[in-house]
């Protein structure tokens, strides 16, 4: 097969075999930690690898990703509600997001534990949903339970999959690596479209 992302496809390579490393849990950890409140990728990108390099530890690699970004959520959620001015604004608007935030106060406003867990769940940018509940001052007991509930649930199913039908679905990967990958690139793109026009 001739491959049309070389550098993407290598990088992939080089990541299944660092997932292996006995400090990759670490790096899980704080890559899940720092997305919940300013990084762009999501932990999947790292948690799917280590899965199938180590399957049988798919339940301890979900658990340690779940804690990390909700814990990376209560930081983002102080980053709105201490923090506003110096990060909170900066980080909102490196994401072009600062239009959606009045749109999320309404949501809130709604149905607060929905929308963190809708945010947690999917695609949708997480960050900014954190940030914001710190901003709006919405229950932080409220933003923990639904992040736990949506966060935990897409991690689990996600390593849970990929240990379960580990090799067939590493060859998947690689077989449809383009794809997945222009996939990838559009789920995080459309989380904010996502966030337009629902919220």
């Amino acid at each position: 097969m001739k491959y049309k992302l070389p550098l993407l496809h290598n990088l992939y390579r080089w990541t299944l075999k660092w997932a292996s490393h006995p400090r990759a849990v670490w790096a899980l950890f704080f890559i899940s930690f720092i997305e919940s409140s300013v990084f762009l990728i999501p932990p999947d990108v790292l948690l799917i690898p280590m899965v199938l390099a180590r399957p049988k530890r798919w339940f301890g690699y979900a658990s340690v990703t779940t804690v990390g970004s909700v814990l990376g959520g209560i930081a983002g959620y102080y980053i709105g509600f201490a923090l506003w001015e110096s990060i909170g604004k900066a980080v909102v608007a490196f994401y072009h997001a600062q239009p959606y935030v009045d749109i999320i106060k309404h949501q809130y406003e709604l149905h607060a534990f929905l929308t963190i867990f809708t945010a947690a769940f999917t695609p949708i940018p997480y960050k900014v949903i954190t940030i914001a509940a710190g901003l709006f001052r919405i229950s932080l007991l409220t933003l923990i339970l639904a992040s736990v509930i949506g966060r935990g649930l897409r991690f689990f199913l996600v390593a849970g999959a990929v240990g379960y039908w580990g090799d067939p679905i590493r060859i998947f990967i690689e077989k449809y690596f383009d794809l997945l990958t222009i996939m990838f690139v559009a789920a995080v793109v459309g989380g904010f479209v996502v966030l337009k026009f629902l919220f």
